[in-house]
């Protein structure tokens, strides 16, 4: 498929989706509430089979919360990224992909512990490298640590 057939199919699923292709792959900006009908539909439309979710990370950009995910369908070659913006800083949440995309499960757990992301109705959501007495999301750009003196 040409991305311009990929950006039909994501817009009849997500209307208010856009999108961006200055950089290598075909990008997609879309809300959170938005994110699992279009995933089912990224994983299941038959032109589309993206099978394989490589790469799934969250950015702070200091108004809001993203997750970007990286997919690629092994079959027909195509790759996209899609990015989540999450508006409510205080209380990121997201619905979790792990039973469309296996991959998802440890990153969305990697995502929690460093951003703070909750990934609702994930199935092991607790912290993967902090310990869970933990205070304050490392990745984030308000994180502060007086002890080793990291500001952002």
């Amino acid at each position: 498929m040409t991305n311009e057939e990929i950006k039909a199919v994501i817009s009849e699923y997500s209307p208010e989706a856009t999108f961006d292709e200055t950089g290598t792959w075909l990008n997609v900006m879309i809300q959170a509430t938005d994110w699992l009908p279009l995933a089912e539909a990224l994983r299941n439309h038959s032109a589309l089979d993206f099978d394989y979710l490589f790469c799934l990370t969250g950015v702070d950009w200091k108004t809001h919360l993203s997750v970007v995910y990286h997919l690629t369908s092994k079959k027909y070659g195509h790759s996209l990224v899609v990015k989540a913006k999450l508006d409510d800083r205080n209380d990121p949440v997201i619905e979790t992909v792990c039973g469309i995309w296996r991959t998802a499960e440890f990153h969305e757990r990697e995502v929690y512990d460093l951003l703070g992301v909750r990934f609702r109705n994930h199935p092991d959501l607790r912290r993967l490298f902090l310990t869970d007495d933990w205070k304050g999301f490392p990745l984030r750009k308000d994180y502060e640590d007086p002890i080793n003196m990291i500001k952002l």
